[in-house]
């Protein structure tokens, strides 16, 4: 199955949306199809030995839209700026022309407007001819500006797909064409007829709908900032050495294999690794952490990092789609174009919508009619209706959520993989960490030294260091990098030997040294004496005790620990607050791994766990009710990580831990998975906010509009207040929306 996005120009509304999806969705060998009116692009899923892409854009252009094809950044950034400018002109067009016509209706119609200026020869009960051509000559740049509406709308409505446009439409050429109607009748001598001239109400309907599309179609473009700012990061340009010369070349010509220099202040091109030099690194645009990286070789970099104060040469082993970057602006793409499960109720009624629409429309314009005998007041209700009635708040109000909180995530390194990710979060009751390299370092650290009496722990340390620097083994590293870091000497041992499963024992100046554990210690006859105390608390706080003999006599125990992040005890603490229990699930006994919990307040504890029984265990709490979040960073959490009902990969993690996850941390910092909960906490509730005022709109708007009010004395919806009406609604979702970019961790 091949998976592929196409840009789609000329959807109006959830109704276009709905419809390309049922039109591509029945065509053989399309597996899944999902479009996004919001980012206006369909994502599809196909068979492509039946299938080809060509055909799927056909049948999109067949359907009446037209498909886009890929561009750059810059050019999509300038096809919305004209799209915006364009929309713009439109408006003012409608508006300088809408305002006279306004003004001649309502100073003529409105008795207690009479003080306002009004030219004699306009005057509609003395010169009504003048009157209505003056009317038909300032509506006609107003039609010619929306012409689109009717473009697409009729072509929709013919093809028994009635959408917006459609509406608006129907609504206006109902309004103009019994405008002609009644002027028609003005020449014959009917000069009663002028009363029934609509043309302003067409006229000025137009004028408010242009300017609802000018400020949604900017509104629009902010919801997608975050990721024009990531794309935007990749440098154009990269500097590549061949034959021991250097050339600046375009990015898309650079190869895997190229040798590239980067320059102090110079963005990196490419993902690759450092060959030569020493710089630090500032990767805030992937990864939110500000503070730079130190980078030498062997280190890897990534493409859009800034090369801070030295010059780095480096090999690229990534590169166009490959690149770190692409992949993060492909996963935020996706999530943006993606459907929450939240979001199908209003893509069921926006399917259904408008056909209704049309039906009450009409039935309430026959009723009147039926009732009162007036054509005018009639159409005023069918008119009405059609125009408050348009579905725009209710297709923009989840996928503009989505697409600001997605780029919201991105923004603090926290990627959702989908819209049904980003809403299935806020649910969590449960989180489950994995111990190591999750809430550990991932790397053992010397963290108690117990002395014997009479020893010197910085000479003790140099011994012990230079005894195990040969042994390679990960706790003994723990101490190598212990002495280095204060700076002890590493002396050259005269005998090395290490012994299976207990440890090592070495010569150095004539000391004979023993390193391991207590079993060797046994084994040797060294008694613990005054550090047996010593021995068993350390255990008990969860670290590993060594034991270091010299010439046969115990001179100290060297706690080793996988040490707590410095964020794990603060991201427990906050998602406790938040109603979340915490979990920590471990392959250590149930004694060391109940020690290491207490340290960061965990209360619950799956010790002495396989990794191929992670997932079995995350089943096992999803049975009792829990809506589990599993967070983890290695190949043996991806089973976990695809079981739980989100999974959430810490960045530092591997790619196949990266792959399973539902939601990508860059930044080792745990804080981010309180913060990734309450962002999608934020999210949902916007959603919620922007579809109950978009029910609540059309719910309230229809009946009002249909002339409900007017039977009890009440009001009578005039079709220009439901133009405007209609118009700030879209907006008012869109605003709504936008809060969201005021998120803070």
């Amino acid at each position: 199955m091949m998976k592929q996005t196409v840009a789609i120009g000329g959807m109006t509304c959830a109704a276009c949306a709905r419809r390309i999806e049922r039109a591509v969705g029945k065509m053989a060998g399309v597996a899944e199809t999902v479009v996004n009116f919001a980012t206006e692009k369909l994502s599809v899923e196909y068979d492509e030995k039946i299938l080809a892409l060509r055909d799927i854009e056909k049948k999109v252009v067949d359907t009446g839209y037209s498909v886009i094809k890929k561009s750059t950044v810059d050019e999509d950034k300038l096809r919305k700026e004209r799209e915006i400018r364009t929309l713009k002109r439109k408006f003012l067009v409608s508006a300088i022309f809408g305002a006279p016509l306004l003004y001649l209706a309502m100073v003529s119609m409105v008795w207690w407007l009479w003080w306002l200026p009004f030219p004699k020869i306009l005057k509609p009960m003395q010169y009504p001819v003048n009157y209505a051509l003056v009317q038909i000559l300032l509506v006609i740049p107003i039609l010619i500006a929306g012409r689109n509406f009717y473009h697409v709308g009729f072509r929709a409505l013919f093809m028994g797909s009635p959408n917006m446009d459609s509406l608006i439409a129907i609504g206006t050429s109902a309004a103009v064409v019994y405008s002609l109607y009644c002027t028609a009748r003005i020449f014959m001598g009917d000069f009663g007829a002028v009363e029934g001239l609509y043309f302003e109400s067409a006229g000025v309907i137009i004028a408010l709908i242009l300017l609802g599309k000018t400020l949604e179609a900017i509104s629009k473009g902010k919801t997608s900032e975050a990721i024009k700012k990531l794309m935007g990061l990749a440098p154009k340009t990269a500097t590549v050495v061949k034959n021991g010369l250097e050339s600046e070349i375009p990015i898309e010509a650079v190869e895997i294999g190229d040798v590239i220099i980067v320059k102090p202040g110079g963005k990196i091109p490419v993902d690759g690794m450092v060959t030569e030099g020493y710089s630090a690194v500032d990767e805030s645009m992937l990864t939110g952490e500000s503070i730079p990286v130190d980078k030498k070789a062997g280190d890897k970099v990534f493409a859009a990092t800034i090369n801070k104060n030295g010059a780095l040469r480096f090999e690229a082993q990534k590169i166009g789609a490959d690149t770190a970057l692409a992949q993060i602006v492909k996963m935020v793409e996706d999530a943006q174009g993606s459907k929450a499960p939240i979001a199908q109720m209003a893509d069921v009624v926006s399917g259904v919508f408008v056909p209704v629409v049309c039906v009450i429309a009409v039935v309430a314009a026959l009723a009147w009619f039926w009732g009162t005998g007036s054509v005018q007041f009639s159409l005023t209700i069918f008119i009405s209706v059609l125009i408050i009635a348009c579905p725009c708040a209710l297709g923009l109000a989840t996928p503009t959520a989505i697409m600001v909180g997605t780029g919201k995530g991105a923004e603090f390194g926290i990627l959702f993989k989908s819209g049904a990710s980003l809403e299935t979060a806020h649910k969590i009751n449960a989180a489950v960490f994995d111990k190591t390299g999750t809430l550990t370092e991932g790397k053992p650290e010397v963290t108690d030294v117990a002395l014997a009496r009479g020893v010197d722990e910085r000479r003790l340390l140099s011994l012990v260091a230079s005894a195990e620097k040969a042994s390679e083994h990960p706790l003994g590293e723990a101490i190598v990098h212990k002495a280095q870091e204060r700076g002890l000497p590493i002396l050259k041992p005269d005998d090395f030997q290490a012994i299976t499963g207990l440890g090592i024992e070495s010569k150095i100046e004539g000391i004979n040294i023993l390193v391991g554990n207590k079993k060797l210690m046994d084994e040797r006859a060294i008694a613990l004496d005054e550090l047996s105390s010593a021995s068993e608390r350390l255990a008990e706080e969860g670290k590993t005790p060594m034991y270091a003999a010299l010439d046969g006599k115990l001179a100290a125990i060297i706690a080793v620990a996988d040490v707590m992040k410095k964020s794990s005890a603060e991201a427990v603490r906050t998602l406790k607050n938040m109603g979340i229990s915490v979990v920590m699930i471990t392959g250590d006994n149930a004694k060391t791994a109940k020690a290491i919990a207490a340290q960061v307040g965990i209360d619950r504890v799956l010790a002495e766990v396989l990794p191929q029984d992670k997932a079995e265990e995350v089943k096992k709490l999803q049975k009792e009710g829990l809506r589990v979040a599993m967070v983890g960073d290695g190949i043996n959490d991806a089973p976990a990580l695809a079981q739980a009902d989100v999974g959430i990969s810490i960045g530092s993690g591997t790619d196949v831990a990266m792959e399973s996850a539902d939601i990508v941390l860059m930044k080792s910092d745990l804080m981010d998975v309180p913060a990734a909960i309450k962002l999608s906490r934020s999210v949902i509730r916007n959603i919620k906010q922007n579809l109950f005022w978009a029910f609540a709109y059309n719910t309230a708007g229809i009946p009002v509009a249909a002339g409900l009010l007017y039977i009890f004395g009440g009001p009578l919806l005039n079709p220009i207040l439901a133009a405007a009406a209609m118009s700030l609604s879209s907006v008012s979702v869109l605003t709504n929306a936008l809060r969201l970019k005021r998120f803070k961790i």
